[in-house]
């Protein structure tokens, strides 16, 4: 299986009282497929998974597979600083008919390479789905490096990287260490074209969460050659990109995508809902990128 183009980091609405809203979660995933997007990662950062029941994690995985029906890949989050929790996680997302798993670097834990090399192993030995590694040194606290990432390729099922390290160099230096197919994702939307450039196969997205279609032309745009198009819309996206990010993930996103009414724009504690200044700010960038009226 390829792992290439515009793929979502979804979020996850929440109703008044708190709970998963099932039905805006699926609405946003058909309009995802509709719009071009062509993977889905449920239960991701961006999904405020760390604030889930394993309850409610399974069932956002299920709910976002049954829509996706094999019409978009679906890369579910099962990472965890517990290794033992992740198989468990990687395992539910199997059975459910996932196509892969995203498994984020363990958080907090701050383990040796050779602990993140056997945490991976653990994981690829014990279930069946193609792994992507996500390797997020702002908030895992650790960088996996490039060494430890071609050690883990060797393995059958390790597939791939979303890579939210920022480093340009990345993708390059690990093209050079590891034998293709070995897919990299972006984890960051403001250097997802220039990643591509260096090597790069796609993005797991915040801002296609509100604008799935453009950063879908994007990356056709790009696979076609046409990198003039392809900047032209990344120029246009960027204020959004960085308006993503005014405060914590997912606080502005959640927002932005009430304004579209696709979510309640209310997260769960320990994060709140973004201040007034960054909503004017997320406003203002997407209009400014034509995403509202």
């Amino acid at each position: 299986m390829q792992f290439t183009g515009s793929y979502v980091a979804l979020i996850t609405p929440f109703q008044a009282d708190g709970k998963v809203d099932e039905r805006a979660f699926q609405d946003l995933v058909a309009w995802q497929i509709a719009e071009g997007t062509q993977g889905l990662v449920p239960c991701g950062t961006t999904g405020e998974s760390t604030t889930m029941s394993h309850d409610e994690h399974r069932r956002v995985i299920e709910l976002c597979i049954e829509v996706a029906k094999g019409k978009a890949v679906v890369m579910a989050g099962t990472g965890s600083n517990s290794t033992s929790e992740a198989i468990e996680l990687t395992l539910h997302a199997q059975k459910a008919g996932a196509d892969a798993a995203l498994v984020v670097v363990p958080y907090y834990n701050r383990p040796t390479q050779e602990g993140l090399y056997q945490h991976y192993k653990a994981l690829h030995d014990a279930t069946d789905l193609p792994l992507i590694i996500y390797n997020i040194p702002g908030r895992a606290g650790v960088d996996m490096s490039v060494e430890t990432m071609a050690r883990l390729a060797k393995l059958p099922r390790i597939a791939g990287v979303k890579d939210a390290t920022a480093d340009l160099a990345r993708p390059v230096r690990t093209t050079l260490a590891i034998p293709a197919p070995f897919w990299q994702l972006s984890g960051e939307d403001i250097t997802a074209l220039p990643h591509r450039a260096q090597g790069g196969h796609g993005c797991i997205s915040v801002t296609a969460n509100i604008a799935p279609r453009d950063l879908a032309d994007m990356h056709r745009a790009w696979d076609a050659g046409d990198v003039t198009t392809a900047a032209r819309i990344n120029e246009r996206l960027a204020p959004v990109h960085d308006a993503m990010f005014c405060e914590s993930s997912p606080g502005p996103v959640k927002y932005a995508a009430s304004l579209l009414g696709r979510s309640a724009p209310g997260v769960r504690l320990p994060l709140v809902e973004i201040s007034a200044a960054s909503k004017t700010r997320v406003e203002t960038a997407m209009r400014l990128a034509g995403l509202l009226n």
